[in-house]
């Protein structure tokens, strides 16, 4: 093992075990608050979603890449890397559709009190386990079609038919079914992409307002008051902000990677890349208001 090979390790091992546990943290928060008798609100239900996906972003991803690292590049046969493969896919997008749904959930949440966002306020959390349910139920059965492809590593083929990465490969299917596939595949990502940009956009808006108000007015029971709310919602701000950057480099590096011999570099930053936000996410959410008094404290 080179010592590129132990840089590497050392990294996707802090990775999977920091983001493992912060995310492990979490929904043992969720579950103990639950158990205790307090009820959970409708955003919990969205976040303890968004940490199993990352649990399971960092499990199936981080493990065979640290395994990788250390020169077991052939532990897996083809069921194994169907199945590796499938969860990966399977958990990027429950974790991109969670992301969507908490930036568009906290937009309706922030709304200012008028008529009809009043009566969208009252009806989001209804639909909050429908909207979760089939968000499910389609990454389950959409990512069966893109898992049939991979093989294991060692599998014969023609080099110009075979896309080898780490610890798996990928038979490439005729150009017309790629194109297909692309389409299927991007167009729910770039759906809730543009739900995210637009929810944002709304939340950033509604902060400016805010704060000119609160300039304008001068009042500190006013700031002290909303503080939590703006605090909760700065922080998903951010959350989304460093997903869009990690998913769209992620997604620039895997998109090139099918169009260009892989190598050991570009699999290793799109893998790296990938694990990021996963990592990152539980610590800004701990971080967003003590979220360990304040989740049972209703205080987000």
């Amino acid at each position: 093992m080179n010592m590129n090979e132990k840089f590497m390790s050392i990294i996707f091992f802090s990775q999977t075990g920091i983001g493992v546990l912060g995310n492990s943290f979490l929904t043992c928060l969720f579950i103990f608050i639950y158990l205790s008798g307090h009820s959970l609100r409708p955003i919990d239900t969205i976040l303890t979603q968004l940490t199993l996906a990352n649990c399971l972003v960092l499990l199936p991803k981080g493990v065979p890449q640290i395994m990788a690292t250390l020169g077991l590049k052939n532990f897996l046969d083809d069921i194994g890397c169907k199945i590796v493969f499938y969860l990966q896919r399977v958990s990027r997008g429950l974790s991109l559709t969670m992301t969507c749904l908490l930036s568009v959930f906290q937009a309706i949440t922030i709304a200012p009190s008028r008529y009809s966002s009043v009566e969208l306020k009252t009806r989001a959390p209804k639909y909050i386990i429908p909207s979760s349910l089939f968000s499910w139920t389609f990454h389950l059965l959409l990512n069966v079609f893109i898992a049939l492809g991979m093989k294991g590593p060692r599998h014969a083929g023609n080099s110009t038919e075979v896309q080898h990465f780490e610890y798996c490969s990928y038979l490439f299917t005729p150009r017309y079914q790629a194109v297909l596939l692309s389409i299927i595949f991007s167009f729910p990502d770039a759906l809730c992409l543009g739900l995210m940009a637009f929810a944002s956009g709304y939340m950033v808006f509604l902060l400016y307002r805010h704060h000119k108000k609160v300039q304008q007015i001068h009042i500190s029971c006013i700031s002290a008051r909303m503080s939590p709310e703006v605090r909760a919602t700065q922080t998903i701000l951010l959350l989304v902000s460093i997903f869009v950057t990690m998913h769209s480099l992620s997604s620039i590096f895997t998109t090139y990677m099918h169009f260009r011999k892989t190598s050991l570099w570009l699999t290793q930053t799109s893998a790296f890349l990938t694990l990021s936000f996963p990592v990152v996410s539980p610590y800004l959410l701990i971080n967003m208001a003590n979220i360990g008094i304040c989740f049972a404290r209703q205080c987000i």
